[in-house]
Protein backbone atom coordinates (compact mmCIF):
# COMPACT_ATOMS: atom_id res chain seq x y z
CA UNK A 1 0.00 0.00 0.00
CA UNK A 2 1.17 3.67 -1.16
CA UNK A 3 2.39 5.57 1.66
CA UNK A 4 0.39 8.77 2.63
CA UNK A 5 1.36 11.82 0.39
CA UNK A 6 1.55 15.25 0.79
CA UNK A 7 -0.20 17.47 -1.45
CA UNK A 8 1.89 20.34 -1.78
CA UNK A 9 5.42 19.33 -1.70
CA UNK A 10 4.97 15.73 -3.10
CA UNK A 11 6.30 13.90 -0.21
CA UNK A 12 5.30 11.07 2.10
CA UNK A 13 3.73 12.70 5.02
CA UNK A 14 5.89 11.53 7.31
CA UNK A 15 8.58 13.12 5.41
CA UNK A 16 7.16 16.26 4.46
CA UNK A 17 9.15 19.58 3.74
CA UNK A 18 6.33 22.32 3.82
CA UNK A 19 8.15 23.71 6.82
CA UNK A 20 11.34 24.35 5.38
CA UNK A 21 10.06 25.71 1.96
CA UNK A 22 10.11 28.96 1.97
CA UNK A 23 7.94 32.17 0.63
CA UNK A 24 10.07 34.44 -1.17
CA UNK A 25 9.55 37.19 -3.54
CA UNK A 26 11.13 38.20 -6.41
CA UNK A 27 11.62 40.98 -9.33
CA UNK A 28 12.42 38.15 -11.95
CA UNK A 29 9.09 35.77 -12.62
CA UNK A 30 10.72 32.41 -12.95
CA UNK A 31 9.01 29.66 -15.40
CA UNK A 32 9.88 25.76 -14.72
CA UNK A 33 9.18 24.11 -17.68
CA UNK A 34 9.73 20.49 -16.44
CA UNK A 35 9.94 17.22 -18.62
CA UNK A 36 7.30 14.74 -17.48
CA UNK A 37 9.66 12.18 -16.95
CA UNK A 38 11.46 14.33 -13.72
CA UNK A 39 7.83 14.81 -11.56
CA UNK A 40 8.05 11.52 -10.32
CA UNK A 41 11.71 11.52 -9.45
CA UNK A 42 12.03 11.61 -5.77
CA UNK A 43 14.46 14.83 -5.82
CA UNK A 44 12.35 16.61 -7.82
CA UNK A 45 13.91 19.87 -7.34
CA UNK A 46 11.98 22.21 -9.80
CA UNK A 47 8.80 21.43 -7.57
CA UNK A 48 10.75 22.89 -4.71
CA UNK A 49 12.26 26.26 -6.68
CA UNK A 50 8.11 26.76 -7.70
CA UNK A 51 7.08 26.35 -4.09
CA UNK A 52 9.59 28.21 -2.68
CA UNK A 53 9.29 31.72 -4.88
CA UNK A 54 6.05 33.79 -5.00
CA UNK A 55 6.63 34.50 -8.51
CA UNK A 56 6.91 31.14 -10.19
CA UNK A 57 5.06 28.56 -11.68
CA UNK A 58 5.77 24.98 -12.59
CA UNK A 59 4.72 23.77 -15.97
CA UNK A 60 4.76 19.78 -16.77
CA UNK A 61 5.02 18.91 -20.22
CA UNK A 62 7.43 18.53 -23.75
CA UNK A 63 4.93 20.94 -25.90
CA UNK A 64 3.87 23.54 -24.11
CA UNK A 65 0.50 25.51 -25.34
CA UNK A 66 0.29 29.07 -24.67
CA UNK A 67 3.81 29.91 -24.43
CA UNK A 68 3.13 32.94 -26.70
CA UNK A 69 1.00 34.27 -24.83
CA UNK A 70 3.05 33.78 -21.84
CA UNK A 71 6.40 35.20 -23.47
CA UNK A 72 4.57 38.25 -23.95
CA UNK A 73 3.22 38.96 -20.83
CA UNK A 74 3.78 42.63 -19.99
CA UNK A 75 6.52 44.43 -17.67
CA UNK A 76 9.01 41.22 -18.71
CA UNK A 77 12.08 40.17 -21.03
CA UNK A 78 11.96 36.54 -21.23
CA UNK A 79 15.09 34.73 -21.65
CA UNK A 80 15.97 31.22 -21.57
CA UNK A 81 18.25 29.88 -18.53
CA UNK A 82 20.38 27.37 -21.08
CA UNK A 83 24.26 27.52 -21.55
CA UNK A 84 25.36 27.82 -25.15
CA UNK A 85 27.91 29.41 -27.75
CA UNK A 86 25.87 32.61 -27.41
CA UNK A 87 24.61 33.09 -23.96
CA UNK A 88 24.96 35.73 -22.33
CA UNK A 89 26.37 35.85 -18.70
CA UNK A 90 24.23 37.17 -16.49
CA UNK A 91 24.26 39.98 -14.25
CA UNK A 92 23.04 41.97 -11.99
CA UNK A 93 19.46 44.47 -12.64
CA UNK A 94 20.85 48.09 -13.33
CA UNK A 95 18.23 49.50 -11.25
CA UNK A 96 14.84 49.81 -10.50
CA UNK A 97 14.06 50.63 -14.12
CA UNK A 98 15.46 47.35 -15.43
CA UNK A 99 13.12 45.42 -16.68
CA UNK A 100 12.47 42.33 -14.90
CA UNK A 101 13.46 39.08 -16.38
CA UNK A 102 11.09 36.25 -17.12
CA UNK A 103 13.76 33.59 -16.42
CA UNK A 104 12.67 29.84 -18.47
CA UNK A 105 14.61 27.35 -16.61
CA UNK A 106 13.87 23.84 -18.34
CA UNK A 107 13.98 21.01 -16.11
CA UNK A 108 15.29 17.74 -16.91
CA UNK A 109 18.56 15.74 -17.91
CA UNK A 110 20.56 17.88 -20.42
CA UNK A 111 19.09 15.32 -23.19
CA UNK A 112 15.60 15.93 -22.27
CA UNK A 113 15.83 19.81 -21.99
CA UNK A 114 17.60 19.84 -25.30
CA UNK A 115 14.82 17.83 -26.88
CA UNK A 116 12.10 20.92 -25.20
CA UNK A 117 13.90 23.12 -27.10
CA UNK A 118 13.69 21.02 -30.27
CA UNK A 119 9.57 20.86 -29.40
CA UNK A 120 9.15 24.53 -28.47
CA UNK A 121 10.52 26.37 -31.41
CA UNK A 122 9.70 29.86 -29.32
CA UNK A 123 12.22 28.85 -26.54
CA UNK A 124 14.90 28.21 -28.73
CA UNK A 125 14.10 31.42 -30.24
CA UNK A 126 14.81 33.26 -26.70
CA UNK A 127 17.99 35.11 -25.74
CA UNK A 128 19.67 32.40 -23.78
CA UNK A 129 21.59 33.13 -19.99
CA UNK A 130 23.91 31.59 -18.10
CA UNK A 131 25.44 31.29 -15.13
CA UNK A 132 29.46 33.00 -14.52
CA UNK A 133 31.21 30.77 -11.87
CA UNK A 134 29.15 27.97 -10.59
CA UNK A 135 30.65 26.33 -7.28
CA UNK A 136 30.56 22.57 -6.83
CA UNK A 137 26.48 20.95 -6.90
CA UNK A 138 25.39 20.28 -3.59
CA UNK A 139 23.70 17.66 -4.86
CA UNK A 140 25.73 14.77 -3.83
CA UNK A 141 23.22 11.95 -4.91
CA UNK A 142 24.05 12.65 -8.56
CA UNK A 143 27.08 12.54 -10.69
CA UNK A 144 27.16 15.48 -12.14
CA UNK A 145 27.52 15.19 -16.29
CA UNK A 146 30.23 17.58 -16.70
CA UNK A 147 31.86 20.56 -14.61
CA UNK A 148 29.51 23.55 -13.60
CA UNK A 149 26.15 20.79 -13.86
CA UNK A 150 24.18 21.87 -10.93
CA UNK A 151 20.50 20.56 -9.78
CA UNK A 152 17.66 22.95 -11.32
CA UNK A 153 17.39 24.91 -8.05
CA UNK A 154 20.81 25.57 -7.40
CA UNK A 155 20.37 27.15 -11.06
CA UNK A 156 17.73 29.19 -10.10
CA UNK A 157 19.09 30.37 -7.00
CA UNK A 158 22.38 31.18 -8.64
CA UNK A 159 20.54 33.32 -10.93
CA UNK A 160 18.40 34.94 -8.81
CA UNK A 161 21.12 35.85 -6.43
CA UNK A 162 23.31 37.82 -9.18
CA UNK A 163 20.40 39.05 -10.66
CA UNK A 164 18.76 40.65 -7.63
CA UNK A 165 21.80 41.30 -5.33
CA UNK A 166 22.03 41.97 -2.42
CA UNK A 167 18.79 39.99 -2.43
CA UNK A 168 19.50 36.56 -1.45
CA UNK A 169 17.81 33.18 -1.91
CA UNK A 170 19.90 30.86 -0.67
CA UNK A 171 16.89 29.69 2.05
CA UNK A 172 15.22 28.25 -0.75
CA UNK A 173 17.85 25.64 -0.61
CA UNK A 174 16.93 24.45 3.21
CA UNK A 175 14.27 21.82 1.24
CA UNK A 176 16.58 20.64 -1.04
CA UNK A 177 19.45 19.76 1.45
CA UNK A 178 16.60 18.17 3.84
CA UNK A 179 15.97 16.10 1.05
CA UNK A 180 19.42 14.90 0.21
CA UNK A 181 20.16 14.46 4.38
CA UNK A 182 17.46 12.48 4.55
CA UNK A 183 17.96 10.13 1.09
CA UNK A 184 21.58 9.65 2.72
CA UNK A 185 20.46 8.99 6.08
CA UNK A 186 17.77 6.52 4.32
CA UNK A 187 20.85 4.68 2.44
CA UNK A 188 23.46 4.37 5.19
CA UNK A 189 26.67 6.23 5.51
CA UNK A 190 27.83 2.82 4.36
CA UNK A 191 26.35 2.66 0.71
CA UNK A 192 26.35 6.59 0.27
CA UNK A 193 30.08 6.73 0.90
CA UNK A 194 30.60 3.49 -1.81
CA UNK A 195 28.28 4.91 -4.70
CA UNK A 196 28.74 8.93 -4.10
CA UNK A 197 32.18 9.58 -2.29
CA UNK A 198 35.04 11.07 -4.02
Amino acid sequence: MPRPRCERCQRPLDHCLCPLIPALDSRTRVVLLQHPSETSHALNTARLAALGLVNAELRVGEVFDGLDALLATPGYRPVLLFPGERAQVLGPYAGSEDTPLMLIVPDGTWRKARKLLYLNPLLEALPKVTLAQVAPSRYRLRKAPQPGAVSTIEAVVLALNVLEQPAGFDELLRPFEALIEGQIRAMGAEVFERNHGC
